[in-house]
């Protein structure tokens, strides 16, 4: 099997986190920057944005989080949702990814044949860079998982880290040490999701 098939599927949901990163903050932003600007994007859009939280800043969103989902939560269910969000915020960082639509606006108006595909681009842009940075974590040994807390939390992410108001959010990268297992997985039958023809 080559590296890169097995790196791929090392990239598992691990939802149990810690801070027992060998990894520096300065070698975490590298590899981040690296990977978002390696990653491909229609028509050369670059219109990924990425922020990167550490310590008290990564602890912070995972409260606002729990802030904004608790008067949206039946009271019998909070104490679950408390339990997921504790364990976020007990991994080492998050990566927050946005799309920047004056990106898409520019684009849609440069290329107005394409205009209505260019959301759509915008989101596999973000897909490919967040599956790439959470691979890439994967490979330097961190375990993560991919959280979609969006739309509940803009308002309150835009106005803590004075977000530009055209940065859209799409998702949360949480990560840290792994400090368990990743879950079994089921795949489907590769002739419901496959066809090949000659």
């Amino acid at each position: 099997m080559s590296n890169f098939l097995e790196t791929l599927q090392n990239r598992r949901s691990i939802y149990a986190l810690g801070r027992n990163v060998e990894l520096t903050e300065t070698e975490i932003e590298e590899l981040v920057k690296n990977v978002v600007e390696a990653s491909p994007t229609a028509f050369h859009a670059q219109g990924t944005r990425a922020v990167i939280l550490f310590g008290d800043a990564h602890e912070k969103l995972w409260s606002l989080t729990q802030d904004a989902l608790e008067p949206l939560t039946p009271a019998e269910a909070f104490e679950g949702t408390k339990q997921k969000l504790a364990g976020f915020k007990a991994g080492y960082g998050t990566v927050l990814f946005f799309s920047d639509l004056d990106t898409v606006k520019n684009l849609q108006e440069q290329f107005p044949l394409y205009a209505d595909s260019f959301p759509g681009y915008a989101e596999q842009e973000h897909g490919i860079a967040a599956a790439n940075t959470w691979t890439a974590f994967a490979e330097a040994g961190l375990g993560g998982n991919l959280q979609h807390y969006n739309p509940v939390i803009d308002e309150a992410v835009a106005a803590e880290w004075n977000i530009p108001a055209n940065w859209k959010l799409r998702s949360q990268l949480v990560f840290g040490s792994k400090e368990g297992d990743a879950g079994e997985k089921e795949h489907l039958a590769a002739d419901v999701r496959f066809r090949v023809y000659k």
